[in-house]
């Protein structure tokens, strides 16, 4: 079974995700942490956001081993990796990447979830079920800063939604695989719904799914 599950920022796609997996039984793949990871990279070796085949072949390095870093949540990194992933030749490098935990079966697993940006419509548009989960900018704003005071790390909550809406405008406006609701997937808002009400919607439809 494949589960793909797109949606902006904040709105919530990576806690469902983690809920079905662990409902499931599925392994789970965060694909942001792709770009994420390379966006770490990226800092490391001082590499000039203009030197395009440089980030590229920093892409086709990454491994599941680099997900794993505990620093890849910050803001800066998250910035970071909404700009790199804008580039064609970095989505490219990291599909293959994504195809590839996608459609080779997982020991001990039932299957995979992804969530992202362009899971339903790029990644796996075969995928078994489709969901797009939303919220309100606010709310997410809102989200975003709770986890971050959370984690002990200091924001303003007017640079947050800023960050958000840039963030936004670049995912839903690049050339290559824009964030966009795949035709046949379930949209959630959660704006105004618990993680346990999304997750319940999501197994309600996914039960539905499976029966049929």
């Amino acid at each position: 079974m494949i589960i793909a599950i797109d949606g902006p920022a904040g709105a919530g796609k990576g806690t469902v995700a983690r809920g079905i997996a662990l409902h499931y039984n599925l392994a789970h793949l965060e694909t942001g942490l792709l770009y994420r990871a390379l966006a770490s990279k990226v800092l490391e070796n001082n590499v000039d956001l203009d030197d395009i085949d440089k980030i590229a072949a920093l892409a086709s390095t990454i491994s599941l081993d680099d997900l794993k870093n505990k620093h890849l949540r910050s803001e800066e990194i998250g910035n970071l990796a909404s700009k790199v992933a804008a580039l064609p030749e970095v989505r490219q490098a990291l599909l293959d990447f994504q195809h590839k935990f996608a459609n080779t079966p997982q020991p001990g697993f039932n299957g995979v979830v992804l969530d992202g940006r362009d899971i339903g419509t790029l990644v796996c548009p075969q995928a078994d079920i489709k969901f797009y989960i939303t919220a309100e900018l606010e709310v997410r704003a809102q989200r975003r800063l709770k986890e971050l005071q959370e984690r002990g790390i200091k924001s303003i909550h007017t640079a947050i939604i800023q960050n958000m809406m840039d963030r936004d405008l670049r995912d839903k406006s690049r050339q290559q695989a824009p964030l966009q609701v795949a035709k046949d997937a379930y949209v959630i808002d959660s704006s105004h719904l618990s993680p346990d009400d999304v997750l319940k919607q999501s197994i309600t439809v996914i039960e539905r799914h499976l029966k049929k």
